[in-house]
């Protein structure tokens, strides 16, 4: 047994799912870095890291990972932390530059130009600096803080959570924790992971919780605490739930048959202590 390390994202969106990491006992059972979401899914695929809060782009290319269930990051509304930003109204966008701290806001983009916007866009990926961007492109994608920071009054704006939503009737889901599976194996059997998981998310979207989140991060990204406050509880969605997982799936295919990303391997879960009760009672015929 070893303790499990954990590769987290350092952006407003993630601190509910962390609070019991920084705030109470979890933190003191893992190993914990704070990186961008691309660099979560490279130390999971080089093995640097266990545990990570992983786009759901990088699932499709990392073998034997178990994905702990209930928790994601998503949105059912728009959610104004992954944004096209552009200098010229949105259908006169002939090239975009790409955020290379994301993976699946830079196939969600590919996948609304070619789906629904007209293809023959030029990509170009760049560090999320939004006047770099403007400089070299009609229009630059950028997520978390940084597109929470922009001056959407400057500029056309797309929300593309809201385009994908519009288009489909489904959720959309930007990440998920997930564990490597031979890792798991060397975890104490007697931790269970969902629930640690889980149970730091409920505790960081508690009121007063959010409240605390919102004093300390409303500076930071010079936006009010109500506007902090608004945005997790509103245009976040920390559960990945059938909703959710029916968007995922529809991602996914898009995403493969227009060569955005190769076939999704299938979902697997990681159990709960509690799921692995019932099937064992059910195979022992006894009743739950």
């Amino acid at each position: 047994m070893r303790r499990l390390r954990i590769s987290a994202i350092a952006y407003l969106n993630t601190a509910p799912l962390m609070w019991d990491f920084e705030h109470g006992s979890a933190g003191e059972k893992f190993d914990i870095s704070y990186t961008v979401p691309s660099w979560c899914a490279r130390a999971l695929s080089e093995g640097t890291a266990d545990i990570g809060i992983i786009p759901s782009a990088a699932y499709t290319g990392i073998p034997g990972l178990l994905v702990l269930p209930d928790v994601a990051i998503a949105s059912r509304r728009p959610v104004r932390s992954i944004l096209l930003v552009s200098k010229v109204p949105i259908e006169k966008v002939r090239s975009v530059a790409l955020d290379t701290s994301s993976m699946t806001s830079v196939a969600l983009t590919k996948i609304v130009f070619e789906k629904w916007l007209g293809g023959g866009r030029t990509f170009l990926p760049m560090a999320p600096d939004i006047e770099q961007m403007m400089a070299a492109c009609d229009a630059g994608l950028l997520i978390g803080d940084p597109a929470l920071r922009v001056d959407r009054a400057r500029y056309h704006t797309l929300d593309l959570a809201e385009e994908w939503i519009r288009y489909t009737g489904k959720p959309f889901v930007f990440a998920f924790w997930a564990v490597r599976g031979d890792a798991f194996g060397e975890a104490d059997p007697a931790l269970d992971l969902a629930a640690v998981f889980r149970g730091s998310r409920d505790h960081g979207l508690e009121s007063g919780n959010l409240d605390k989140i919102a004093r300390q991060w409303a500076p930071r990204l010079e936006l009010s605490e109500t506007d902090v406050r608004s945005y997790l509880t509103e245009n976040i969605h920390y559960q990945l739930d059938a909703g959710c997982l029916e968007g995922l799936r529809v991602f996914y295919r898009y995403a493969e048959e227009m060569g955005v990303l190769p076939a999704a391997p299938e979902m697997r879960f990681v159990q709960t202590s509690q799921l692995v009760a019932e099937s064992c009672s059910r195979q022992a015929g006894l009743r739950v």
